[in-house]
């Protein structure tokens, strides 16, 4: 059986400027990395590999320099590695990029059984945590978010048991297999590589599937298949503080002034 996770390669975000004439990114420079929500995702599926016994693939859609990202998740104890990589699938939205992955796990499926798919919660270059639910829903799979915990998977009852954290309370779910679940960063912590892994996946194949071995409809992958397309990205103008008095050598003066404040803002009645 499989467990599948979904990486993405993005830009470090600590790093990325905006052009203010274009409103684009600036790529030029910028280090790629792999998604910190999905370093929890491959984690989490590493785990249950040693638990249960399953086989970690992990998939990606990107260009070819993804291969970097892919080699590191094979040094961290990935089974393979599939990169999804073609022109036609450049500049997809969550929509066709759901469609891409879906049908690769569908792929993975026809050879051996996947039960599990892992996502993180989002991206950082993107946050819309859209893609974990496209995929889920493509596929048809059991769709559970927000998780910070798996408690068991249940392979004769074909089962599984999760903790999702939502606004204030936990939540116990149980759904049926094969499942799609989109972790939060507090479910594990990471491993670190060991130098013979580090070693060994540099030597390791790295499976390529472009649109010939796909074989999808160009007209739903990529920027054709996208229902939505980014026209401009900007840093929202932020207002300067207000600093008032010294709330050190002369606290009670600090405290009126802010309750001053408050009160003229309407915020607190007095």
């Amino acid at each position: 059986m499989l467990v599948v996770t979904c990486v993405k390669q993005v830009p470090d975000t600590t790093q990325v400027r905006i052009d203010p004439a274009t409103g684009t990114l600036i790529r030029e420079g910028v280090p790629f990395i792999l998604n910190p929500y999905d370093t929890h995702a491959l984690e989490e599926g590493l785990r249950l590999k040693d638990r249960y016994g399953f086989r970690a693939v992990v998939i990606s859609m990107g260009p070819p320099s993804t291969e970097v990202t892919l080699r590191k998740c094979l040094a961290l104890g990935a089974d393979e590695t599939v990169l999804l990589s073609d022109r036609a699938f450049g500049g997809a939205d969550t929509l066709a990029t759901s469609l891409v992955l879906a049908e690769a796990i569908k792929r993975l499926n026809q050879k051996e059984e996947v039960i599990l798919v892992l996502c993180g919660r989002q991206t950082i270059d993107g946050d819309t945590g859209q893609v974990g639910p496209g995929v889920a829903t493509r596929l048809g799979y059991s769709q559970l978010t927000l998780i910070d915990h798996i408690d068991k998977v249940d392979l004769p009852n074909r089962k599984i048991v999760v903790r999702r954290k939502l606004r204030g309370r936990r939540e116990v779910v149980e759904a049926p297999l094969p499942a799609a679940i989109s972790v939060l960063r507090e479910i594990n912590r990471l491993r670190y590589p060991k130098v013979p892994m580090r070693l060994a996946a540099e030597e390791a194949k790295i499976t390529l599937w472009d649109n010939k071995v796909m074989q999808l409809d160009e007209a739903k992958v990529g920027l054709k298949g996208s229902a939505t397309q980014v026209r401009k990205i900007f840093s929202p103008e932020r207002a300067r503080g207000e600093i008032l008095g010294d709330g050190l050598s002369r606290p009670v003066e600090a405290v009126n002034l802010l309750l001053g404040k408050l009160v003229e803002k309407d915020i607190l009645a007095l």
